[in-house]
């Protein structure tokens, strides 16, 4: 119950309906707060409880100053969570650890249990193994079963152990768009009370919500389940970044078009940790499907959140998807009483204003390895050109007379690249060549294009288009498409498109993430082959959100970002050194050039389509049962219990070690002494490059494990699929094939070095970290600027405290991977303002020495800590930004402060 110290308590009645809501004009000062943080406002009127919330916090959000540093903590109650099963199996897993800790502490198993409602949506296993035929879907998915059966039983259990947990089983569709068509309320109605729907996600890219007016955003697995069971997300008030948009978008211009011109422009403004609120009147003429579009790539520019408010577009919406009469009622209701509406003329009171004019978007691409490195598409061969030098052996730039510049320093060309026509023997007997530039992948997948109607159209019908002029895919262009829901092929098959994109081989694969997070499966042997023994910078065109690094496919180095219809038109193209604005995509039955601009759709012909197939029937008819699952899920055998039956011989699902030796009282936090360097990294280095992610190999700490262990090669599936073990996890953590270690220069990939051993060879960093651990000597890592940013967040962290990381010392952090640090019990620390472990003359084979640490025992926490490094001493900043986070770090982390936290109630 609510403190109601303002007197904020009401009713609102809606048809037959009465609600209890929490007014915000009861605060004085609401009515000028962007309408994020009014949403964060109602948030801490309701759950006012005089102790760790109170009328002060209230105030001092009702009082906000836009232009103050964020210093100001308050808890943020999110109305539920959701998850993809990547991140939500460790979640569960750790849920049904918790319950036997709890019951070897003596207390009650049933404690553990979400109070929050969360939903879990299985996307993330599928892997693109089969493409290019009809039947690609069902072997996908029978595959899928076959490797991930332990998973999905262990899923299947904890929806029936665990109260408000529900799963929805594979093949459905991507969580994020899922959530937008089913899962989202908008308005959330609990207990007799309607309030804002918010959510934390165990996905970045949950933001994809904040289209629909939800205030949500992405964490690590380990803040979700905290969510789950009770403890609010502790934060501190942000900033708010206004983003006003104008004018309308141009026919030949598109959504993702649009969202790489945001990316960039956040990106270089600078939004990290910081809301973005889009407002207005260019938001009036921005479609529901561009919103979430726009919402979904807000970790892609690093913000927190990217919300739109609520208007007449969101009720459109909600009743195109199914929501009831009832619902979207109260969604208008609601949201005009609590001022929450859009008024396309307000200025609300923000700390930093941006602008765009739609008409000023022109189509784009981005890449070969970031999301903001925004590509004009007119100049993306030209620019090709430049880029592609940095990802050729020296030989090949030796033989092309470049031999003067240095990979990294090529010069940019007019004419041509350093070329390498390669061989390639099809299965059947025919024959073709490949180059530097091939595209060897060209995906549809991910939610941030597939949830929107308007380019999936439009890609079908540049596939028809291409179709009836006689293209087709070039033969070395493995071609996938992915939906993120069902209603993407219902609507497809209602307008007759379906036949035109197997033509041209994108025939479904699966509703799920695929190539956008490594699942594209293997190339066709002949290419992969190619690829590899002529060292091929190939390259991938997916209609995803992230392209970085060994991320796509292991044989590619070059990815790009680019929009459905685009990603049709690269895979007839063939080769990024084709200028597709200007050259020839093929030929047609008659010998005649084919061009792009024969076969883009008009926006007319986009939009008659999305308005004569896409029907509220269709939402209806996917979601009905959402739940149940097919035959094959039902199927699954499962045990019964409040506690887990764990397998001893699983290689998917095990009990994980945070809790053994566990007390009630927790242990003085300590300094950090004779610590040594398990990596020293650059700028950029991504969660992707610290998370195991991708396929596993046999050469390697975790394919060792898994041989060891009876698994056959072809049965080791991705890392991804195995987040359940916590033995695969570590030894995948720092393995990713791009990463660079400066301490073990030459290499490529988990490498450190070891020095507990004479002269400290080189090593992988799981055996190094092994022998450090036997030796008793604490580790720590030093990163440049933006460390952590990227997707795949709790093992990240779970997997850098387990290998004994007692501190990160980076330059900077993206928000997410340090809050995720501070939860395992890792220390994060920043160098001085300035400087770097370099201008420090830092080379990493130094012992560290970190004192000062132990203040944190009195309670508060201390600005520096004292680093000594060999000969170095500086003093770094702490990076525990708030007091609920110090709380979780004198605990040894989130789950140990949860677990006491409950036992004590």
């Amino acid at each position: 119950m609510s403190a109601n110290s303002f007197d904020a308590r009401s009713t609102l009645q809606v048809g037959d309906e009465s609600y209890e809501i929490f007014r915000l004009d009861k605060v004085e000062g609401s009515a000028r707060l962007p309408y994020s943080l009014k949403v964060l406002l109602e948030n801490l009127l309701r759950t006012e409880d005089g102790a760790n919330i109170t009328a002060d916090h209230i105030r001092a959000l009702s009082n906000w100053d836009s232009q103050a540093q964020p210093s100001q903590e308050i808890q943020f109650t999110p109305a539920r969570v959701i998850m993809q099963d990547f991140t939500g199996v460790p979640c569960v897993v750790d849920l049904a650890t918790m319950r036997e800790a709890v019951k070897e502490l003596g207390g009650d198993p049933a404690k553990i249990n979400p109070l929050a409602p969360a939903e879990l949506v299985i996307d993330h296993s599928v892997i693109a193994d089969k493409f290019g035929t009809n039947d690609a879907f069902a072997q996908n998915v029978e595959l899928e079963y076959g490797r991930n059966k332990e998973r999905y039983q262990f899923l299947r259990w904890g929806q029936t152990a665990f109260d408000e947990f529900k799963v929805v089983p594979p093949g459905t569709g991507i969580v994020h768009q899922v959530n937008i068509e089913h899962l989202a309320r908008t308005v959330m109605v609990r207990g007799g009370q309607a309030y804002p729907d918010t959510l934390v996600g165990t996905d970045s890219h949950t933001t994809m919500v904040n289209g629909l007016g939800v205030l949500g955003w992405g964490v690590g697995g380990i803040e979700a389940e905290a969510a789950m069971l009770g403890q609010p997300v502790s934060m501190l008030i942000p900033r708010v970044v206004g983003f006003k948009l104008t004018g309308e978008l141009k026919p030949g211009t598109t959504a993702t078009d649009l969202v790489l011109t945001i990316t960039e422009m956040l990106r270089k403004h600078g939004v990290v940790g910081k809301f973005v609120e889009f407002y207005g009147e260019g938001v009036s003429a921005t479609s529901l499907a561009n919103r979430a579009t726009i919402g979904n790539m807000s970790p892609e520019f690093g913000s927190t959140a990217a919300i739109f408010p609520i208007d007449d577009e969101t009720l459109n919406y909600l009743k195109l998807t199914g929501r009831s009469e009832q619902q979207v009622a109260l969604v208008e209701a609601y949201a005009k009483q609590q001022g929450l509406w859009l008024d396309p003329a307000a200025e609300p009171d923000f700390s930093e204003k941006l602008e765009l004019d739609l008409s000023t978007v022109v189509p784009s691409i981005a890449g070969p390895k970031r999301p903001q490195d925004r590509i004009v598409l007119a100049e993306a061969a030209e620019k090709f050109a430049q880029d592609v030098r940095a990802y050729l052996p020296v030989a090949d730039l030796d033989e092309a007379g470049e031999e003067s510049f240095p990979a990294s320093d090529a010069p940019a060309v007019s004419n041509g690249v350093p070329t390498k026509p390669t061989l390639v023997t099809a299965p059947d007997g025919s024959t073709y060549e490949i180059d530097h530039g091939a595209v060897t992948v060209a995906a549809i997948t991910s939610c941030t294009n597939t949830s929107n109607p308007y380019v999936m159209v439009a890609a079908a019908l540049v596939a028809k288009k291409a179709v009836e002029k006689g293209l087709t895919r070039k033969p070395w262009v493995k071609t996938t498409l992915a939906p993120g829901s069902k209603v993407v092929t219902d609507y497809f098959d209602k307008a007759g498109l379906t036949p035109y994109l197997d033509k041209v081989g994108f025939n479904l694969v699966g509703y799920g993430c695929t190539t956008c997070i490594g699942n594209s499966g293997p190339l066709p042997d002949e290419v992969s082959k190619a690829v590899n023994e002529a060292d091929l910078a190939v390259t991938s065109v997916l209609s995803g959100n992230r392209n970085f690094e060994g991320r796509i496919n292991p044989d590619v180095k070059m990815n790009y970002l680019a929009s459905p219809p685009l990603v049709v038109a690269y895979a007839l193209a063939g080769s990024m050194k084709v200028n597709i604005t200007t050259d020839a995509l093929g030929t047609d039955q008659d010998g005649k050039p084919v061009f792009l601009e024969d076969i883009w759709p008009t926006e007319a012909e986009v939009n008659d389509v999305v308005a004569n197939a896409i029907g509220e029937d269709m939402f209806n008819k996917s979601y009905q049962d959402v739940f149940a699952g097919d035959a094959q899920w039902q199927a699954l055998p499962i045990p019964t219990g409040n506690t887990f039956e764990w397998d001893a011989e699983s290689t998917y699902v095990r009990k994980p070690p945070y809790f053994e030796g566990m007390t009630m009282e927790t242990s003085p936090v300590q300094d950090i002494a004779g610590a040594r360097v398990l990596a020293k990294l650059g700028d950029s280095v991504t969660t992707d490059h610290i998370s195991p992610a991708g396929a596993i190999k046999a050469d390697t700490p975790a394919g060792k494990y898994l041989t060891e262990h009876g698994v056959e090669r072809r049965d080791f599936n991705s890392y991804g699929s195995r987040r359940g073990n916590h033995e695969v996890m570590i030894r995948g953590t720092f393995a990713n094939i791009r990463l660079r270690n400066q301490i073990a220069p030459g290499t490529e990939g988990g490498f450190t070095r070891d020095f507990t051993q004479a002269d400290g060879p080189v090593s992988f960093i799981y055996d190094a970290s092994q022998n450090y651990q036997a030796a008793g000597t604490p580790l720590v890592i030093l990163a440049g600027k933006e460390y952590g940013s990227g997707s795949s967040r709790d093992w990240a962290a779970k997997g850098t405290a387990l290998l004994g990381v007692k501190a990160v010392i980076a330059e900077s952090y993206e928000r997410i991977h340090r809050s995720n640090l501070i939860g395992m019990g890792v220390l994060p620390l920043q160098f001085p303002e300035g400087a770097s472990a370099e201008s420090l003359g830092l080379t990493g084979e130094e012992t560290f020495d970190v004192t000062g640490v132990t203040a944190l025992n009195e309670g508060g926490i201390p600005e520096t800590v004292k680093v000594k490094a060999g000969a170095v001493e500086f003093d770094a900043k702490v990076r525990i930004d708030t007091p609920g986070e110090a709380d979780y770090y004198r605990n040894g982390g989130i789950m140990q402060y949860v677990l006491r936290s409950l036992i004590r109630k």
